[in-house]
């Protein structure tokens, strides 16, 4: 996943009792395949993010 300050991502989850996560990217951390991501939840909270194959970027 590359995604760019101001995107908004996607968390799908395997779980079916579990809702997805969105969030918007405040900051991009690292370049290439070292990157990753300081994200603003939907709850509000932030943390950084090291995306997994779960993820994606909405269009």
């Amino acid at each position: 996943m590359h995604a760019s300050t101001g995107d908004r991502i996607v968390i799908e989850t395997a779980t079916l009792d579990a809702q997805r996560r969105q969030g918007e990217v405040l900051e991009v951390i690292g370049d290439g395949d070292q990157r990753h991501y300081r994200v603003r939840w939907q709850d509000g909270h932030e943390s950084v993010y090291f995306p997994g194959p779960d993820a994606h970027v909405l269009g």
